[in-house]
């Protein structure tokens, strides 16, 4: 899996959920640059658990739906 880049814009909106976050939860004070190391950390570290549960989670609606499809077609059958 490739790593996740975020364009400007989302990585100065995801630091800010993070400082707010940690001043509201843990009244701690973070800084733009240190919130985007964290930020560099979290996505390199746990981004691809969040991603392969994605895509498990689509699988199993996909699947979902066949069986729903194959059902549909063999009630058609004659």
């Amino acid at each position: 899996m490739a790593d996740i880049q975020f364009s400007q814009a989302q990585k100065d909106a995801l630091v800010d959920k993070l400082q707010r976050y940690l001043h509201d939860e843990l009244d701690c004070e973070l800084g733009q640059f240190d919130g985007e190391f964290l930020l560099d950390f979290i996505s390199k570290e746990f981004g691809s658990v969040y991603y392969n549960q994605g895509l498990y989670d689509a699988q199993a609606v996909l699947t979902e739906r066949l069986d729903s499809l194959t059902d549909v077609i063999l009630q058609l059958e004659k």
